[in-house]
């Protein structure tokens, strides 16, 4: 076994540790008197991410190495510039998600995102990014009743 499958289990371990402490802090996750005995609640969604950092973790932790593998990552396997800027673009939505509004927001996002990815079709773009972010806020706004702004709070959409 080369340093490469260590430098994963490494990775695999450390993962499976945050995991653990991260279902350990679930249940100071306070809930309302209403939601007491609910089926989704706030700690919902995060023991399902608990649950599969563990798993993910547990079989990376514990996969067989390729037969072939060699040990070499090559840098230019490794799309820095484009992990970079996926980066930039999560601060950069982060910050104008409240003043731009959800939908709008999101948009841009996710087509910044396909083309950072290499996608130039703008039927494609479109076709997939508007119908996404405008479901998602569907699903939350008036189906799970979580209040996000939709729209900027120039057009009315609140502030």
């Amino acid at each position: 076994m080369n340093w490469l499958n260590y430098r994963d289990r490494i990775g695999a371990l450390l993962m499976l540790v945050f995991s653990l402490g991260y279902l350990s802090q679930i249940d100071n996750i306070r809930l309302l008197p209403f939601l007491q005995g609910g089926a989704f609640t706030p700690r919902t969604l995060p023991y399902v991410l608990a649950g599969l950092g563990i798993i993910l973790s547990l079989l990376l932790l514990f996969k067989k190495p390729p037969a072939d593998d060699d040990g070499i990552t090559h840098w230019k396997q490794l799309h820095l510039g484009q992990a970079f800027l996926l980066c930039l673009a999560m601060v950069i939505y982060g910050l104008t998600v409240r003043p731009l509004g959800f939908v709008f927001t999101t948009t841009l996002f996710l087509i910044a995102g396909f083309i950072i990815m290499g996608e130039r079709n703008w039927k494609i773009l479109l076709g997939a990014s508007l119908p996404i972010a405008f479901s998602f806020w569907y699903l939350m706004d008036q189906v799970l009743n979580i209040s996000i702004q939709a729209m900027p709070a120039f057009l009315g959409g609140g502030g």
